[in-house]
């Protein structure tokens, strides 16, 4: 005799994996049908490297212009999907109250910064592929171990994309626009991207050097253009900031 069927409900949360996944594949959806933020996370990025790398606008130093600029502008892509673009877009979820209904969703605050950071890290593939090709079609002969550079990348997406969250979770909108492009700014200016850093007063290089676009970009210079194997300062550097920026970000988020 065949047993009864059991039509009860069963209600029930989907295991976090999946709910984190769910949401990552939400994120990288939404920046892919964002023209500004395609514009910021790739074409901006995209036009430095081809402005800079053929042309001699700017003194680069001795050594080839493409090796030191390829590197410094996939830090600078780094820091547009992971920092800026992610805070600004998780700050007009906020006040709009995308966040807040999230927050009445199963997926804890924790779960929403692991999808959205896995989310970046999906659009980070595409603007490094296409940054190399552009980079390798313009000359550029890159040295070193691809594991070093993605320890670099990933521990450089964690550190941006902690403070970004931060500032998205804390601030208001249009305080977080404001910021977010302004440190945008500076960093691309004074981080080593595209200007080298010994350019800068002695007392302000070693300042500059703490920062986590310029341990990033110098970290993947050592990689790519001297071919070292993981660099110690650049990597202390970047996971300190990491480790701040993802503790902060989870303990002070606010969903509304």
């Amino acid at each position: 005799m065949t047993a009864p069927l059991d039509l009860s409900p069963a209600p029930g949360a989907a295991p976090l994996p999946r709910m984190i996944l769910s949401q990552a594949g939400f994120e990288v959806r939404a920046v892919l049908r964002n023209g500004e933020q395609l514009l910021l996370t790739l074409i901006i990025p995209v036009v430095l490297l081809v402005l800079f790398g053929a042309t001699s606008l700017l003194d680069l130093g001795p050594g080839r212009r493409i090796d030191f600029l390829a590197p410094g502008v996939l830090a600078l892509a780094v820091m547009s999907t992971a920092f800026t673009g992610q805070a600004i877009g998780t700050g007009f979820e906020r006040r709009y109250g995308v966040l807040k209904r999230l927050g009445a969703t199963p997926l804890p605050r924790g779960g929403l910064i692991a999808a959205k950071t896995l989310a970046v890290i999906a659009v980070e593939a595409v603007q490094a592929a296409v940054i190399c090709a552009v980079a390798l079609a313009l000359g550029w002969h890159p040295h070193g171990d691809p594991g070093s550079v993605i320890v670099l990348l990933l521990l450089g997406t964690a550190a941006f994309s902690g403070f970004g969250l931060l500032m998205a979770g804390t601030l208001r909108a249009e305080a977080t626009l404001a910021a977010a492009n302004l440190v945008y700014i500076l960093l691309l200016a004074a981080g080593g991207v595209v200007f080298p850093l010994d350019e800068f007063p002695s007392g302000v290089q070693g300042a500059l050097e703490l920062l986590p676009i310029a341990a990033l970009a110098e970290g993947l210079r050592d990689v790519l253009q001297d071919g070292a194997a993981l660099p110690g300062t650049p990597l202390l550097v970047l996971a300190v900031w990491a480790v701040a920026g993802l503790v902060l970000a989870g303990r002070f988020f606010k969903w509304e």
